[in-house]
């Protein structure tokens, strides 16, 4: 709504609205007020009076100044109107009541949970405190136009500085170093270099390029859910971890970010050890072995993992150097190979199967030739590890300046990349080596021989014996190749010990950061000590050296293989689960799910996570039923634990949905005898006031029907809202805490009646409607006054109108335990007391020694503290206290009598009238329970005598 105010004029009559112009660039004088009394307002928004509704004073009570105004050198506008919502420039504020009412734009610090790790909830002032702020008449205060962004704290520009206080320093990443470089890094590993030859040797160019482009499929289909996921709200630390339990909840989340966290760290030690054995390969060529080739792998490992954990440690400045560096090696590494590949061959490279580019070569390694025990998917499952590493962008998600936009950015970029060399290389490769070959150069051709027909033999060789023996050259048996093709061998090595050195970085840096993460969300509550940060990037050092122990630990048992397949299966599990996130959270159709990031679909999401399923067991099936073992054991123990958090998951969103459906269908059904059950309102007020009510009414509805705990507060209207509202989340999470399947529902009414009347209509939705009240009998009926009494009988005749069924309670000692609760919340205050003093008793030891401490003893002791029993269970126990006098100890054990075990007793029946059955449905559903299921009925009729046995057998 667009408001334009007459510069010119000021209305003098007082209206609801007390509107300041402020200036903030001019002056500090208090705001003018042409009438001290308060303006009257009623306690709805709105009046009915149309006119002169708004009321301007102007500060410093000047209004020249808004007639011709320079900000930064430009002339405000000086016609007749004056827009008050001006939103090009900090000049102008619209103040109601004292508060700055204009919000811009929605910002998450208004949304977030109460408990949000991210920081504290902000709330915007209620409309009940700005109408008391009228009616007390608060003077502003100038610059307190501000309080908008923090709704009811310091200042905005306070908190701005602090804000940049906080994070001056902060090193955050750009999609080029952040995303691009790191994935780039990570999918170029060791199999470029040593085993791509070989998989091209096995499966021939046109299977390899499938394997290939397969293996790309599975990360883009990722690829394109994580970019989606990204692009649907603020992404923070944690990587995959924090992607899956956003979207899936804490069970699938926890479950995944641990053993994804730890797959990283295993990460680290196999990368290194793939560095390690090159090296031993070099120093097995010069002869300058230091103890034997396993010990050497241990030695250098160690030695490797300690200087990756200094720059980790360094910080990610450093890291990110070092990544840049070790990124420019590679790329020299493989530009060096493609030029190997045009500069022709010697005799030597000839003999060694390698002559350049030759039509003959490629038609002849178009082809497949598996040699025994392998095929496609065995070949295929050694490939795959080297398409991995698309999350190595995404774990640092942190540490980058914008996710929401590097992360789909970088990670598809790499994708392309990578893909684009793989396939040039294997193609190129392909082209220019047979699959066979000797290394002698005496393998030549003479005229007058026989040739077998193969390439090699039309270029003038003869590697025929190859079929007979294991030669130790060509595609099929030197791993080797491209150090041979390329133009400066070294420079291969160079480039294998870049790929190794920087996917092990990537992942010494991944595996803290995701596991800090989960520990900051405290799902595992024994991991809570690694969630600490130190320094301006909340570095996780103590995550740092749990992953450097994990790595040494794997490393110095020198023996990856059996461990290498297991981990591939945990980052094709959090694969799977990426995909599986984008489906399920485009399937739930809420309202929050709306990715900037369009190009997705739920059902190629659904087909993704398929095939990263189907790929964990093609590449090895026990790893992947050992991935899944664990990971179903992890998502039971979350869901056991259930974890203090709310995310707002997907999970969550289907729930509703499926909960609204079924509710709806419900409604298609008609009523039957067969199917009654009762539902139940039980005017407990607080549910913890009236225990031993709503045990007995909880224990016929459990599992059965419907229960809902009410409560009527009955004064004037603007107090009830308030204590209602206050108290709503309290008791309904005092509820699920004592494992009560029951809701709170609350009214604010005139009168105790009219509040009941209005939950016997409006409570329920659908068949989920209340068909039972169920009422404490009222104890002081013979002193209370007579238009209570009145009210008591009439809520019975309304439930009776309304077609309610009517269940009255009675025990002997009465329901009500508010005296009880309220002693129990004095002696927490005075505990609380005691630990405080305590406290300061120790703090005082510290500074003063014992002399200072006496008097503090002796304070202690004239206050007489006594410490309270602990609560069990949220039920109410026995108090052993000085305080006998304050409440009935009978009192308490009445309201604790339907929690325990019944034993073998008799519930008697009085059928005294036709009730449809209510009267004796509730006792057979008590003695349905565990803790009735001793008692047996006893049913008394009125009748004749003469129809006794008819009467019973009816």
């Amino acid at each position: 709504m667009s408001v334009n105010i007459p510069s010119n004029s000021v209305p003098s009559s007082t209206s609801r609205f007390q509107v300041h112009v402020i200036n903030e660039g001019h002056g500090s004088g208090a705001a003018v007020s042409d009438s001290a009394d308060p303006p009257h307002y009623e306690e709805t928004s709105f009046g009915d009076e149309a006119q002169n509704r708004l009321r301007i004073s102007f500060r410093p009570g000047n209004q020249e100044c808004y007639d011709n105004f320079l900000q930064t050198g430009e002339t405000a506008k000086t016609d007749t109107t004056f827009h008050a919502y001006d939103s090009h420039t900090n000049t102008y504020y619209l103040q109601t009541f004292g508060h700055n009412t204009m919000d811009a734009v929605p910002k998450i610090e208004y949304y977030r949970n109460t408990g949000s790790v991210s920081g504290p909830k902000v709330n915007r002032p209620s409309l009940l405190e700005i109408h008391e702020q009228l009616a007390k008449n608060v003077t502003v205060a100038p610059g307190s136009a501000d309080r908008v962004a923090n709704g009811d704290g310091a200042p905005a520009d306070e908190q701005a500085e602090n804000k940049e206080e906080d994070t001056a320093g902060v090193v955050k990443f750009g999609w080029v170093k952040g995303v691009l470089v790191r994935c780039m890094l990570n999918i170029w590993g060791v199999m470029l270099f040593i085993r791509l030859s070989w998989i091209v040797g096995e499966a021939g160019i046109g299977l390899g390029v499938i394997i290939i482009g397969l293996s790309v499929v599975v990360t883009t289909l990722t690829g394109i859910s994580m970019s989606a996921i990204c692009t649907n709200g603020v992404v923070r630390g944690g990587g995959a971890y924090y992607l899956i339990s956003r979207s899936l909840g804490p069970e699938f989340g926890g479950s995944i970010g641990l053993i994804f966290a730890f797959a990283n760290a295993v990460a680290v030690a196999m990368y290194v050890v793939g560095f390690a054995e090159t090296v031993v390969d070099l120093l097995k060529e010069s002869d300058s072995m230091m103890v034997d080739p396993t010990n050497d792998i241990r030695i250098i490992g160690s030695i490797t993992v300690v200087i990756l954990l200094g720059i980790s440690v360094a910080g990610m400045e450093w890291e990110a150097k070092a990544q840049v560096i070790l990124l420019v090696i590679l790329l020299i590494a493989i530009a060096n190979f493609f030029i190997g590949t045009v500069i022709p061959s010697n005799n030597e490279k000839k003999s060694r199967g390698f002559f350049n580019y030759q039509a003959s070569i490629f038609a002849e390694n178009f082809g497949p030739s598996f040699t025994k025990g392998q095929g496609f998917f065995s070949v295929f499952a050694i490939f795959f590890p080297a398409a991995t590493g698309i999350l190595a962008g995404a774990n640092i998600s942190g540490d980058l300046e914008d996710p929401q936009d590097a992360i789909p950015r970088g990670t598809m970029l790499a994708i392309f990349i990578t893909t684009i060399a793989y396939i040039g290389v294997a193609i190129c490769v392909a082209a220019c080596v047979v699959r066979d070959a000797t290394g002698s150069m005496n393998d030549t051709i003479v005229s007058g021989m026989n040739c077998n027909g193969s390439a090699a033999c039309g270029l003038g060789y003869d590697f025929s014996r190859c079929q007979h023996e294991r030669c130790q050259y060509g595609l099929m048996n030197n791993f080797q190749v491209m150090s041979m093709v390329s133009g400066f061998a070294p420079l291969i090595t160079a480039g294998i010990f870049s790929a190794t050195l920087s996917s092990a970085l990537a992942s010494l840096v991944s595996a803290p950061k995701v596991f800090q993460a989960l520990c900051k969300d405290n799902i595992f509550k024994g991991l809570q000590f690694f969630a600490k940060g130190y320094g301006k990037n909340n570095e996780p050092l103590r995550g740092y050296f749990l992953t450097f122990v994990i790595a040494m630990a794997f490393i110095l048992i020198a023996e990856l293989n059996l461990i290498a397949p297991i981990i591939s299966n945990f980052f094709l599990a959090s694969y799977a689960l990426i995909n599986f996130s984008c489906f399920h959270a485009s399937y739930a159709k809420s309202p929050g799910w709306r990715p900037a990031y369009g190009i997705y679909n739920m059902w190629v999401s659904l087909f993704g996570a398929i095939l990263c399923c189907a790929v964990m067991f093609v590449i090895n099936w026990k790893a992947a039923i050992i991935t899944y073992v664990i990971e179903l054991f992890l998502y039971i123990y979350v869901t056991y634990k259930k974890p203090d958090v709310n995310w707002g998951s997907s999970t969550q969103a289907l729930s509703y949905v499926s909960a609204l459906d079924n509710a709806l269908e419900l409604t298609t059904v008609e009523d039957h005898v067969k199917n009654f059950r009762p539902q139940c309102i039980v005017l407990t007020g607080g549910p913890m006031t009236r225990p031993a009510l709503l045990d007995i009414t909880h224990a016929f509805t459990k599992n059965s029907g419907l229960c809902i705990c009410c409560e009527v507060f009955v004064g004037p209207r603007k107090l009830c809202v308030k204590e209602m509202n206050s108290g709503m989340a309290k008791k309904q999470a005092w509820l699920i805490k004592n494992k009560i399947k029951a809701f709170y529902a609350a009214v604010a009414a005139d009168c105790f009646r009219d509040g009941v009347r209005s939950l016997l209509q409006a409570s329920g939705l659908g068949r989920m409607k209340p068909n039972t009240l169920v009422i404490g009998y009222k104890k002081n009926w013979r002193k209370t006054p007579l238009s209570e009494l009145e009210n008591y009988v009439g809520i019975i005749h309304d439930a009776f109108d309304f077609e309610i069924g009517v269940v009255i309670v009675r025990i002997s000692q009465g329901f009500d335990i508010s005296p009880v609760l309220q002693v129990q919340d004095e002696l927490e205050k005075l505990e609380q007391e005691r630990l405080a003093l305590e406290a300061a008793i120790k703090d005082n030891e510290c500074e003063e020694g014992k002399g200072g401490i006496r008097g503090l003893f002796k304070k202690a002791s004239k206050l007489n503290i006594t410490k309270p029993a602990p609560k069990k269970d949220g039920n109410i126990s026995t108090i052993q206290s000085m305080h006998v006098g304050e409440f009935n100890q009978k009192l308490v054990e009445a309201s604790a009598q339907f929690k325990k075990k019944q034993g073998k007793g008799t519930i008697d029946v009085w059928w005294l009238f036709d009730d449809g059955g209510l009267t004796l449905l509730i006792p057979y559903i008590l003695t349905l329970r565990k803790k009735w299921k001793d008692c047996k009925l006893r049913i008394y009729v009125g009748g004749k005598i003469n129809r006794i046995e008819e009467e019973k057998i009816s």
